[in-house]
């Protein structure tokens, strides 16, 4: 397992999930859809206290993808590769994530089938990604 290359992969991996998440939710309508909930979710002006936390939390859940994708890498295209990766992370952050908040947090359907669109598509990116600065030697 290349060390090295996990670590670039996790970084690459952060910036390309901060990227996409700032196109796909804070400049898409679904930005509307999260302001239907103030009790739920925080406005913009109060995550400046917690970003940093946030930062952290995504850089830690980046390596340890890298890290995992690492294990399973058995060789051939990164794209390839790192596009069936990505499709697992997706199916398991909608299930785990989306779906679960859905039933535990007071928010309507439209945001949750947004939701699982974009964190689909963001995750399945982020997994080429991966995938392509990913390199077993």
């Amino acid at each position: 397992m290349n060390y090295a290359r996990i670590l670039l992969a996790g970084l690459g991996a952060t910036v390309v999930y901060f990227v996409l998440g700032g196109l796909l939710f804070a400049t898409s309508p679904l930005k509307r859809e999260f302001q239907k909930y103030p009790a739920v979710y925080r406005t913009p002006e109060d995550m400046k206290g917690v970003w940093p936390l946030g930062i952290i939390g995504m850089l830690i859940s980046m390596f340890v993808l890298a890290l995992m994708y690492g294990l399973l890498y058995h060789g051939g295209s990164g794209v390839i590769e790192g596009a069936r990766f990505g499709l697992l992370v997706g199916g398991f952050a909608v299930g785990s994530f989306v779906i679960h908040n859905h039933v535990n947090l007071n928010i309507g359907l439209r945001l949750t089938i947004g939701q699982a669109v974009a964190y689909f598509f963001q995750w399945i990116i982020v997994g080429i990604v991966i995938g392509l600065i990913y390199r077993k030697t």
